[in-house]
C-alpha cells in the first residue's frame, strides 16, 4: 500500500509559539482591569474619561501613522491599547484631558512609530510619554485635587514620607498600611492599590506572560536599599513598597519585552539596576519618586547587559586573549619590517 507523502519546505521559524502578540496584550489588560475598577471606586467616573482619552488617542495615533507611513495596520494587536493604559494610569485622576490626548500621541508617534513601531522602540512608551509630560507640566502632573469621599486632596504618601525622612516638619499624616495596600490615597490613577496591581501580577505569572525574575529583583532590592536607609525600620520599607508606582512599574513596565533582557541573568541585572536607581533617587534626589527614570535609564543599558549575559552556544571555543594580543603584536612588528 502506497502512502503519498508530501514534504512542505517553508520558511523560519519551523518552531512556532502558541503566544501571539494579540493573545499577550490581552492578558495584560485583564491584569490592568482590577487596577481600572479600584481607580474608579476610589476616585470617581473621570477615571473612565481619562482612560478612554488616553486609549481613544493612542489608537488613533497608531492608525493614523501607520497610514502616513504607509506601513501595515497594527491596531489589531492591541498593544496601542496596553500603551494608552499605561500611560492613564500614570496620570492623575485631575489631569486636563488634552494633556492626557498629547501624552498618548507622543508614546505612539514619537516613541514607538518613528522607531519602525513595536518591538522596535528602544524605551517604555508610556514611561518616555509620562516623563515628557512631567517636565512640561510640572503643575498638571502633580496635582493630586479630587472630589473622592475616600481620598483627600492631599500630597501623595510617599512625598509626605520623604519630608519626614529628610526631617522637614510636616502637617500631613500617613495613611496606615491597610489603606496603602487598598489604595485610599493620593496618587495616579493606576498605582494606588497596591493589592489590584499584586492580583494582576499574580494573574500574569500564572499565564506565563511575564517572568518574575524582574518583579521579584526590583521590589527585592528596593526593599533591601531601604532597609539599609530606614536603620532596619520595616514601616518605613513597607511604605516604600506600596508608595509611589513601584509595583506598577516593575510589574506592568519593567517587563516589557520589547525592553527588557531575554536571558534570566540579564533580567535580574536589570531588576536590580532598576531598583538601585529608584532607590537612590528616592533618598537621595529632590524627587520623591524614581520608578519612570530608573526603569527608562536601564531600558537604554539593555543592549549592553544582552551583551554581557547572553550565553554562548555549545562548543564555541573560548576566546584566548593573551594569543590575540601576542598575534596583533607580531602583525605590528612584521607590518614595521
Amino acid at each position: 500500500m502506497s502512502v503519498n507523502k508530501k514534504l512542505t519546505v517553508s520558511a523560519s521559524p519551523h518552531v512556532r509559539s502558541p503566544h501571539t502578540v494579540t493573545g499577550i496584550m490581552l492578558d495584560v489588560i485583564i491584569a490592568l482591569i482590577p487596577s481600572l475598577i479600584a481607580a474608579v471606586v476610589i476616585f470617581g467616573y473621570k477615571v473612565l474619561m481619562v482612560t478612554l482619552v488616553c486609549v481613544g488617542s493612542a489608537v488613533l495615533s497608531e492608525y493614523l501613522s501607520r497610514k502616513v507611513m504607509k506601513r501595515h495596520q497594527t491596531i489589531g494587536d492591541l498593544s496601542a491599547v496596553v500603551t494608552g493604559l499605561l500611560l492613564a494610569f500614570n496620570l492623575p485622576v485631575s489631569v486636563p484631558l488634552w494633556i492626557a490626548a498629547l501624552g498618548s500621541v507622543i508614546a505612539i508617534v514619537v516613541v514607538k512609530q518613528m522607531f519602525g513601531g513595536i518591538g522596535q522602540n528602544f524605551v517604555n512608551p508610556a514611561l518616555a510619554s509620562r516623563i515628557i509630560l512631567l517636565v512640561s507640566f510640572p503643575s498638571a502632573m502633580a496635582n493630586w485635587a479630587t472630589d473622592s469621599k475616600f481620598v483627600t486632596t492631599t500630597a501623595t504618601p510617599l512625598a509626605t514620607l520623604t519630608s519626614q525622612f529628610n526631617g522637614e516638619e510636616t502637617a500631613e499624616a500617613l495613611p496606615s498600611l491597610l489603606q496603602m495596600l487598598l489604595g485610599a490615597h493620593g496618587g495616579s490613577l493606576g498605582e494606588v492599590c497596591s493589592l489590584a496591581l499584586i492580583l494582576g501580577g499574580v494573574y500574569l505569572v500564572i499565564r506565563k506572560v511575564i517572568s518574575p525574575a524582574i518583579p521579584l529583583s526590583y521590589i527585592g532590592t528596593v526593599a533591601v536599599f531601604m532597609l539599609f536607609a530606614g536603620k532596619g525600620d520595616f514601616e518605613f520599607v513597607a511604605y516604600q513598597l506600596l508608595g509611589g508606582g513601584l509595583l506598577l512599574g516593575a510589574i506592568f513596565m519593567a517587563t516589557d519585552y520589547t525592553t527588557c533582557p531575554v536571558s534570566f541573568k540579564g533580567k535580574i541585572i536589570f531588576g536590580i539596576g532598576c531598583g538601585l536607581i529608584t532607590s537612590a533617587i528616592r533618598i537621595f534626589g529632590s524627587y520623591p519618586e524614581g520608578v519612570s527614570f530608573s526603569i527608562i535609564l536601564m531600558n537604554i543599558l539593555v543592549p549592553h547587559i544582552e551583551r554581557l549575559t547572553t550565553a554562548k552556544p555549545f562548543g564555541t571555543p573560548k576566546r584566548d586573549r593573551k594569543a590575540e594580543k601576542a598575534a596583533k603584536k607580531a602583525e605590528k612588528e612584521a607590518a614595521k619590517s
